[in-house]
């Protein structure tokens, strides 16, 4: 057998290989898309008063197209599903997709698994702005937006301040910006600490602390909710369209350079767009940990690492976990609302464990 001829079906067997993980990703987005529609379906239903399925078709089918016409349903039934828990769902996938994003998009800049808006400080400075606008009126002159601008604000502020430090006297790695991350996570929990310290109103620390374990209970079709939609969705397809210099960049910084890509300059605009989608979902639904550590992973066991075909999955899987959790979280401990934060974390802890035990078996 010639060379020519061993080159030739090496390329035959990878175009093979790369045509079967294209199928694969596909069906799997459309299995997940199946599975999202369906579970929002279901959780809709969910709660101290059930409602049967046929009963919220109708309902969201009278608000969305019109039809049917007539109410067959009470008013007590179209004000739970419509006003309460149609726009809480919706909110839980969207924050759930948008926090799976933002955990896909960090590992990829730092080269480090265990990543996420959480551990990089991220969160923290999301939630440090957002508690300012609660307890003290921060970016009161913007109305209504207060608090997702000082969310966006307080995210992007950390998400720089971390850039920055770990770039101090070089070039940035992964460890470095890792541990510039917790360091600066840290800082942000204790600058959180004493504003709710600070503040006169018991009521506003106490919503202030629920706040930040994170829950969709405040979700309504407001302003913040449509912000949330359009920054998640704005995110996605900036990502998706990234997908080549997110590859790149999870290969290495040499690589980047070799394909034309900047790290540094790519980072940067990376970490903006992170900034913005991690300040809008935890604006809306507090600071919720470990769903963009866990799902991810998961996401590249399904369909591989190719950004493109990873990020529509880690997508629709962070919305079906968090729209699960939710769930869970306002039946379990029934009639009170368990934060979603503390369930996201019993599955996060154990997982976080398995990565650093995996970590530690490949370098030994």
């Amino acid at each position: 057998m010639t060379i020519d001829e061993v080159a030739s079906r090496k390329a035959v067997t990878l175009a093979d290989a790369a045509r079967r993980s294209r199928m694969r990703a596909t069906l799997w987005t459309l299995g997940l898309a199946a599975a999202a529609i369906g579970s929002a379906m279901v959780a809709v239903g969910i709660g101290p008063v059930g409602i049967a399925p046929e009963i919220i078709l109708r309902i969201v089918g009278h608000h969305v197209i019109g039809f049917p016409e007539q109410p067959t349903w009470t008013a007590a039934e179209e004000a739970i599903v419509w006003n309460v828990r149609v726009p809480r769902v919706l909110l839980g996938l969207v924050v759930g997709a948008g926090l799976a994003l933002c955990g896909a998009v960090l590992q990829a800049m730092v080269r480090n698994m265990l990543a996420d808006p959480y551990v990089l400080g991220i969160s923290g400075g999301a939630s440090t702005g957002a508690a300012g606008a609660i307890l003290f009126g921060v970016g009161a002159v913007v109305g209504e937006y207060a608090l997702p601008v000082s969310a966006f604000v307080g995210a992007l502020a950390a998400a720089l301040l971390v850039f920055a430090i770990a770039r101090a006297g070089g070039m940035v790695s992964s460890l470095r910006l890792l541990l510039s991350g917790i360091a600066v996570g840290y800082a942000l929990s204790a600058a959180t600490s004493l504003l709710i310290f600070a503040s006169d109103s018991a009521e506003g620390s106490r919503s202030v602390t629920f706040w930040l374990l994170g829950s969709l209970a405040l979700a309504r079709w407001d302003a913040v909710l449509s912000i949330v939609l359009v920054v998640v969705a704005v995110t996605f397809a900036a990502l998706v369209w990234s997908g080549r210099r997110l590859d790149a960049l999870a290969a290495g910084d040499e690589t980047a350079h070799t394909l034309g890509v900047s790290p540094n300059r790519t980072r940067v605009g990376l970490l903006v767009v992170v900034s913005l989608c991690t300040g809008a979902v935890v604006a809306a639904a507090g600071a919720i940990g470990f769903v963009g550590l866990v799902i991810p992973h998961l996401a590249r066991r399904l369909v591989g690492s190719v950004h493109a075909r990873m990020l529509p999955v880690t997508a629709l899987l962070g919305a079906l976990f968090l729209v699960w959790a939710d769930a869970l979280a306002r039946t379990v401990m029934a009639p009170r609302e368990l934060p979603i934060g503390i369930l996201t974390a019993l599955v996060g802890a154990p997982f976080l464990l398995v990565l650093v035990r995996r970590m530690y078996a490949r370098r030994h």
